[in-house]
């Protein structure tokens, strides 16, 4: 499609993600238009975006494929379509309209953004990467396209790369949280335990309160075994946040780390409670039964023990060591 100077001023905002108001487009794109196939994909679009605004979006899609058949390099067509398939829930679909927009237009910041966002929802995380990387060249100041390439990049086990983003990022926005505690989860990842902690602190400079942040901190302390502090700081955010099944869980380890196994059971309990579906949780509530079962004559603790093995590996088979936990079950389910 050959772009009149009046259509590249629209265009400017399309590529920037957002949907230009009907009206608008309406009477720009008639003036420019000369073209009778592309005035007759204007007005389908034109109706797409009305019964889309009705929330009448199966009327909306049908006018948007009808418009692509009649112009099939209709961008603005591809990427309506695209952002209705994702309000749906279509993800796959919406991938392929927003692929279609970048095809047309490779410098579409809204199609490549588009494409990163549900890739990432479909956790498809290397072409997410690289579909919000690209976005990021076209827009180098754009905080959430270099967030999304930091999260994608991290997901797809792409540490430096993450990191490379998630510090342009903090460029843009120096006093984000959120810059902040996506940098300690990437460090954190990366098994870089002293850059996590200075990235989550730096978070909590900046929110003191943020429990996110403080969870996080709690957990690079635990893994580089500093246990004592790890503790305090989950005890702050379960006076404020008790019904925090992650916050329950990592103290459970932290009180089993420091030889507590009894308020190791307690939290790991509550964790389970909060969240059944929490693996970890009930893995760790097996291994603190059996720590109690060894120090004591109560033998329905190793059953009990073996319980929890068993719900854990039920919800998550393929788990780290899940050889391992079967052989434990095997070896204690005659107790």
């Amino acid at each position: 499609m050959i772009l009149s100077g009046c259509e590249k001023g629209l265009m400017a905002d399309y590529a920037k993600g957002f949907l230009v108001p009907a009206s608008v487009v309406c009477v720009a794109l008639a003036l420019c238009g000369g073209c009778q196939r592309y005035e007759r994909a204007v007005g389908l679009y034109l109706d797409a975006a009305y019964y889309r605004e009705l929330g009448q979006k199966d009327k909306a899609i049908e006018r948007l494929n009808e418009a692509v058949r009649v112009d099939e390099t209709f961008s603005f067509a591809y990427f309506l379509l695209g952002r209705i398939y994702e309000d749906l829930g279509r993800y796959d679909m919406s991938a392929a309209c927003y692929r279609r927009v970048t095809e047309l237009d490779p410098r579409s910041f809204g199609g490549l953004f588009g494409l990163g966002r549900t890739y990432e929802i479909l956790k498809e995380f290397a072409k997410a990467a690289d579909a919000y990387a690209k976005a990021c060249e076209v827009d180098p100041n754009h905080l959430q396209a270099h967030l999304g390439a930091t999260r994608s990049s991290m997901k797809a086990e792409q540490y430096d790369r993450a990191l490379t983003f998630g510090h342009r990022a903090e460029q843009i926005e120096p006093n984000a949280t959120d810059v902040q505690k996506l940098l300690g989860d990437v460090y954190q990842s990366r098994n870089d335990y002293d850059g996590a902690i200075r990235s989550y602190k730096r978070a909590l400079e900046i929110d003191s309160n943020d429990a996110d942040a403080m969870i996080g901190l709690a957990v690079a302390y635990i893994r580089s075994s500093r246990y004592e502090p790890a503790q305090g700081l989950l005890n702050t955010v379960l006076r404020t946040k008790s019904d925090s099944s992650v916050a329950h869980r990592h103290l459970g380890y932290c009180l089993l780390r420091l030889g507590q196994t009894d308020g190791a059971i307690a939290s790991y309990a509550k964790a389970v409670k909060l969240d059944e579906k929490d693996w970890e949780a009930h893995r760790g509530l097996g291994v603190a039964y059996m720590l109690k079962a060894f120090g004591g004559t109560d033998q329905s603790l190793a059953a009990k023990a073996v319980e929890r093995w068993r719900v854990s590996l039920q919800i998550k088979p393929d788990q780290p060591s899940a050889d391992v936990l079967r052989r434990l079950i095997e070896n204690y389910s005659g107790q």
